[in-house]
């Protein structure tokens, strides 16, 4: 499935959650991500973003596609390159 993942962190935290999302997606603005993933990484991710956020301070939001098919971004200023922008 293809993912969107934004997160609003305590900064003493932000590194963190940062950190471990690159394990498993690509980062496209602050605090954003998106990616191909299977259901089991995102098990995986999601129970070790629980394990070091504050629900009192910190939140998630996961829009999950079934396919990139009807996915559309568009882009305005500056962008980040992406993982193949960086080796072509």
């Amino acid at each position: 499935m293809f993912i969107i993942l934004v997160y609003d962190a305590n900064e003493k935290r932000v590194q963190k959650f940062h950190k471990i999302c690159k394990k498993y997606l690509t980062w496209v603005q602050n605090s954003v991500f998106e990616g191909e993933i299977t259901e089991a990484n995102l098990r995986i991710l999601t129970d070790e973003l629980k394990n070091i956020m504050d629900e009192n301070e910190d939140s998630v939001l996961i829009y999950k596609f079934r396919t990139k098919k009807y996915y559309e971004r568009d882009s305005i200023g500056i962008t980040k390159p992406s993982h193949e922008d960086l080796f072509f």
